[in-house]
């Protein structure tokens, strides 16, 4: 019986190998090679997104800022550093890893800016976070559960959104060397600062979302810059797991990149969401849930890096915004969209929320997660929020439309 149970998981790592590209091993303290990534991001906590706290940024009284850049510049710097280190202090704790735990996830993407470790003349971010990133990794290993450190923001902002730390309207970071050499800076120090701690650290994200879809140099300089933080993560004598995002480019674009001799224990990620177009915020519950089916065939290529996918939402639509007093597509307020529908009951308290619409939802949180397992994984955006639950995973779980074992599928079938 033993034996018969040997041969009957061989075989089916063998036909797993076959399906997907494996993640060389790099004796870290995770098995990729046999395990699926089932995680959730710490969003919101060492890098500020208004949308996921919003009483922070009110409590100023100066509805103008926007990120953490101006969080940090435009009022009392005692102040501002009194109020990052109390959101520091509750907004994640201890409880919340013991209860990842619990709930059956073995992973936490945790993003961090740049300014936690150094700025420069005229950046006015406050730093204070690396004690926080310490604790994390402490509460991870305790927990059993494995980082991710994900470099979130980076000097001159990568992709010029509120969340790379400053909202611009363009991405400045590829444009300058300094800039470049500081991010990689970071990330060896970030590498040499966990070498001796893979078994928790079990992988560096070297940069999150460079902005791609901006200009073709924005992708050549951060190819260039994978493999420049690579070699710096192993020079560093760091066994962490390299995870490079795909620059918002289709998957078979990065067909070959890093696949060879000299890049073992490296990772794609890349970000599935279905409501930041007009397209998606018009689609039918059942259209989501076809899109999210279809991308499992996305995933199982050869010929690229295995794939992460590193952020995605059971979110059908971009209502969060009205939370936030900002126009919506879904309602048809944001110009050159035409009205879906009310976003009454779709957003923010969950005990707004229909059955039928919590009955979506777990569809839908079924039939992604089962579809990114096709590839390494998946981590959910994001443990939690203020004022959306839709896109919270601890609301999902009181809300019953997220279970607390991630294998246990009410839909088993729902992607055929």
């Amino acid at each position: 019986m033993v034996s018969l149970t040997r041969l009957l998981l061989a075989s089916a790592l063998i036909t797993l190998s076959t399906i997907v590209p494996t993640v060389h091993a790099l004796s870290t303290g995770f098995p990729y090679e046999t395990q699926k990534i089932r995680g959730v991001n710490l969003g919101g906590w060492l890098v500020l997104e208004r949308w996921l706290k919003p009483s922070l940024f009110e409590a100023t009284g100066n509805p103008s800022l926007v990120d953490e850049w101006s969080f940090c510049e435009s009022q009392d710097r005692e102040k501002a550093t009194q109020a990052l280190k109390h959101h520091w202090d509750t907004w994640i704790t201890e409880a919340d890893f013991r209860e990842m735990a619990a709930v059956g996830l073995n992973h936490v993407r945790l993003p961090i800016g740049y300014w936690a470790f150094e700025t420069a003349p005229g950046e006015p971010y406050i730093s204070g976070q690396l004690p926080y990133l310490e604790k994390a990794v402490e509460w991870a290993g305790k927990h059993n559960i494995k980082v991710i450190i994900d470099l979130h923001g980076a000097p001159g902002s990568q992709n010029g959104f509120d969340n790379s730390g400053h909202k611009q309207n363009a991405p400045e970071w590829h444009t300058s060397q300094s800039y470049i050499d500081r991010t990689n800076a970071i990330i060896r120090r970030i590498a040499i600062m966990f070498r001796n701690r893979t078994g928790v650290v079990t992988a560096i994200a070297p940069l999150n979302e460079p902005a791609g879809f901006y200009s073709q140099d924005v992708v050549e300089v951060s190819k260039q810059y994978w493999k420049t933080s690579y070699e710096s993560i192993r020079h560093s004598k760091s066994k962490a797991v390299t995870i490079i995002h795909d620059a918002f480019q289709p998957l078979e674009n990065w067909n070959g990149f890093m696949t060879g001799p000299g890049y073992e224990g490296s990772m794609l990620d890349t970000h599935i969401y279905q409501l930041y177009s007009v397209a998606q915020n018009r689609y039918s519950e059942a259209e989501h849930i076809v899109e999210a089916c279809d991308t499992r065939n996305r995933l199982q290529s050869k010929d690229h890096l295995p794939v992460v996918v590193g952020e995605w939402s059971v979110a059908p639509n971009d209502c969060v915004n009205r939370q936030l007093g900002y126009r919506s597509m879904y309602d048809g307020s944001y110009p050159g969209s035409t009205r879906v529908g009310s976003c009454e009951g779709l957003s923010g308290d969950s005990k707004t929320f229909s059955s039928s619409y919590k009955a979506f939802l777990r569809k839908y949180w079924e039939a992604q997660t089962m579809s990114y397992e096709k590839g390494q994984g998946w981590i959910m955006w994001t443990w939690k929020t203020e004022t959306a639950d839709e896109w919270s995973y601890k609301a999902g779980l009181a809300g019953g439309w997220i279970p607390r074992n991630p294998t246990d599928y009410k839909y088993p079938r729902i992607c055929g």
